[in-house]
């Protein structure tokens, strides 16, 4: 599988039943009822699904919603919140948080700034772009912004990996959507299939 420069992406995993995350989504809980058990296949079988997990690394550059960042909604109350990741977070580069409350960028260690951006999506991929150069850059989730990116028809790549499990409520990645992709690539281990595909514009 090729790590194509200069792409706009998004990497998910899904249930079968088309959730990204299960209800309930808590602090103790951050991917809901069940969604943790959709991962599996990164942490169990690292070897077989390397392709993807490289992928998901491949990018310069990230944007996320809010709610991916964290459970705090509203006003922040203090700068103590700085994402789920620890100190390292995995992205190594800048991450652009879309949020309706301003906040100064965050230096992490790694090399992962996180950048909240209050002026809406365009404007976040502007400074994704910008900031990736030739690379890539990921919509990282969660479902409520890949899904404004999707009907904006901003995204050119998606890589579903659907696990195969139930999640039966939570939240839905494809609802209120029309979009057209074509497969172009097919991974299938134990506890995922990964499918990419080229969304059609």
């Amino acid at each position: 599988m090729t790590l194509d420069d200069g792409l706009v992406t998004a990497n998910l995993t899904i249930s079968l039943d088309g959730f990204v995350a299960g209800p309930h989504q808590s602090l103790d809980d951050p991917l809901g009822e069940g969604g943790e058990d959709m991962h599996r296949w990164m942490f169990e079988q690292p070897d077989e699904n390397q392709s993807i997990v490289d992928q998901i690394l491949a990018p310069s550059a990230y944007i996320m919603g809010r709610n991916m960042f964290g459970p705090i909604r509203g006003e922040w109350p203090d700068d103590e919140w700085k994402g789920w990741w620890g100190d390292d977070p995995p992205y190594h580069g800048p991450v652009f948080v879309l949020t309706h409350h301003a906040r100064d960028p965050i230096p992490m260690q790694g090399g992962t700034t996180f950048h909240f951006v209050t002026t809406g999506i365009d404007d976040a991929l502007a400074r994704a772009k910008a900031a990736a150069g030739t690379g890539r850059v990921s919509i990282a989730g969660g479902a409520s912004t890949v899904r404004q990116y999707l009907a904006a028809g901003r995204i050119e790549r998606i890589i579903l990996s659907i696990a195969p499990i139930m999640l039966g409520d939570g939240e839905r990645l494809f609802d209120g959507l029309h979009v057209e992709m074509t497969p172009v690539e097919v991974l299938n281990t134990e506890l995922a299939t990964h499918i990419t595909y080229d969304v059609r514009h």
